[in-house]
């Protein structure tokens, strides 16, 4: 009798466990404004965002009073954050735009213009109540003469409270925000000029026409 009891509390913590409801998965989904501004990057390839540790796991983390930065295993993204943000700050530039940025790697025969490197410092639902993105970007433009960019951005986005939901809402926000500076080349930092020609690329060599044999 104690082991058809032992079964069948097994069977019911199984069920428990493997309860696909009880887990909740959140998007991000940055808002549609309908806002436009000019197009300043042309095409460009977006690296994989670099994110913080904590942000980068699958479970919405927040930070608590004491400071410290907690997840529940229960409450999930819905997709890998880091391609989640990369694929989705992409699409919101271009939006935005109309510029032609894509994360890598880069899938058009045609080689993109410039670069474009995401480096994020802080992505978290402070305590405070504010969701804060912090960071840096970079805009390279191998071209001799073309303008590359070293800035940085501190995007703070209030939060309605501390659940999973509201957290993703904030932080499709801050997306959004930052896809507009990364559009108009704003925030602080310095424009840096290519001095150089660019290094040619071997299928650029190989696809040049052969010269002329000697005497023909």
């Amino acid at each position: 009798m104690r082991l058809i009891l032992a079964s069948a509390a097994c069977l019911a913590l199984l069920g428990a466990c493997s309860n696909g409801e009880k887990t909740a998965r959140y998007l991000i989904d940055p808002p549609a404004t309908g806002e436009r501004v000019a197009d300043r990057l042309g095409t460009a390839e977006l690296k994989d965002v670099s994110l913080p540790e904590y942000a980068s796991g699958g479970e919405v983390s927040w930070q608590t009073g004491d400071g410290a930065v907690r997840s529940n295993t229960k409450q999930l993204w819905a997709d890998d954050p880091q391609r989640a943000f990369t694929l989705t700050l992409a699409r919101a530039i271009s939006d935005l735009s109309g510029a032609t940025v894509i994360a890598e790697p880069w899938p058009l025969a045609e080689p993109p213009r410039r670069r474009l490197e995401v480096r994020v410092e802080k992505a978290l639902a402070q305590a405070d109540g504010l969701y804060r993105l912090t960071g840096r970007y970079f805009v390279s433009d191998e071209g001799a003469g073309g303008a590359n960019q070293a800035r940085s951005f501190d995007i703070s986005v209030p939060l309605a409270d501390q659940n999973p939901a509201a957290i993703a809402r904030a932080q499709s926000q801050a997306i959004a925000q930052l896809a507009r500076q990364i559009a108009t080349l704003s925030g602080p930092g310095r424009s840096i000029r290519t001095s150089t020609a660019p290094v040619p690329r071997i299928d650029d060599i190989f696809s040049q026409p052969l010269p002329p044999l000697e005497g023909s």
